[in-house]
């Protein structure tokens, strides 16, 4: 069966109120857009606008990139998930990855310890509880006594769960026991990296990618304020790794320095304008339009575009104008 292809959007829309977006969601399949993404780290959590555009906007698929693994507990991921399959039968797709230490550990009081299981135990345990099955098993992050899913939240067709991959372990997880990947801040080139690895194990499988998109033409405007985002997550170590495995270690190297030396603005100074240029797309919308068709040429299924408000980029006309034609 070959993988679901569409053209999706991050929601909710950044610096907009999440009840003033009614509107904007349900323009979106008029545009051409056929999913909207989710995502879960500091602001909103990833279920409830996906809850609201089931109502909003039916005709689209919805989608989480992503809900951590370990941030509730197995039993309570399956009951949202489950819970938004049923408002939205056939709709629903579970993104789920490991997140980041920061997010797990410093935010949330856990312990960020074997993602890669912790991960590969919550897709196996979900496989299971979704069915409505009772679940009492012994999984190597996790025990699990006697669950069983209510049937109100049973979904009546399977939810496909793509793992959210960086480096090989995880994206031959999601080509073997997920229904594909997600993957995140990497360039159009890169796909052709990542693409590969995933298809060894399933080679129908989808690959989502979130694009991270500022249709400016000014250029310098662009640059200097997406260091900021850019410095947020190499820094990260999961990320920091990923781009060292992509091959960045020397380009990156002197961000890293500065950075772990407490000098942020040395840091930031230090990524280079090509880094830039690879991981946010900017330019004009026809630009951007083609930069965005260089990841699906190389492997990506479904965009997800992320619209950065970089250097006074007007959200609403971006959606409007980076609509698929």
């Amino acid at each position: 069966m070959a993988p679901h292809t569409g053209f999706g959007i991050t929601i909710p829309f950044d610096k907009v109120p999440l009840h003033e977006q009614r509107e904007w969601i349900e323009e979106l399949p008029g545009l051409g857009y056929t999913d909207v993404w989710s995502m879960e780290a500091d602001g909103t959590d990833a279920f409830t606008p996906l809850a609201l555009t089931s109502v909003w906007a039916p005709q689209l698929r919805l989608g989480t990139a992503i809900v951590p693994a370990y941030t509730r507990g197995p039993a309570l991921i399956a009951q949202s998930v489950g819970t938004l399959a049923q408002a939205a039968p056939g709709r629903f797709v579970l993104g789920l990855g490991a997140s980041s230490n920061i997010i797990v550990e410093r935010w949330n009081g856990m312990e960020f310890d074997e993602p890669y299981k912790r991960v590969r135990d919550v897709v196996r345990f979900l496989r299971l509880a979704l069915t409505g099955e009772k679940v009492t098993e012994e999984f190597d992050t996790f025990s699990i006594r006697g669950f069983r899913l209510g049937a109100g939240a049973v979904p009546q067709q399977p939810v496909p769960i793509l793992v959210a991959a960086l480096r090989e372990g995880m994206l031959r997880l999601a080509g073997r026991e997920g229904d594909g990947a997600i993957v995140n801040w990497l360039s159009a080139d890169d796909v052709a990296t990542v693409a590969p690895i995933v298809h060894s194990q399933g080679p129908d499988k989808e690959i989502v990618a979130r694009i991270f998109v500022a249709p400016s033409e000014d250029t310098d405007t662009v640059r200097a304020q997406a260091r900021f985002a850019i410095a947020a997550y190499v820094n990260v170590p999961v990320y920091k790794a990923f781009h060292q495995w992509l091959g960045r270690g020397d380009v990156l190297g002197p961000v890293w320095e500065a950075w772990d030396a407490g000098d942020r603005a040395a840091a930031l100074q230090a990524i280079p304008d090509e880094v830039v240029d690879d991981l946010v797309v900017h330019g004009s919308y026809e630009q951007c339009r083609a930069h965005v068709q260089r990841y699906v040429d190389n492997g990506v299924t479904t965009p997800a575009m992320a619209i950065l408000p970089l250097a006074d980029v007007n959200v609403r006309e971006a959606v409007r104008e980076l609509a698929p034609r």
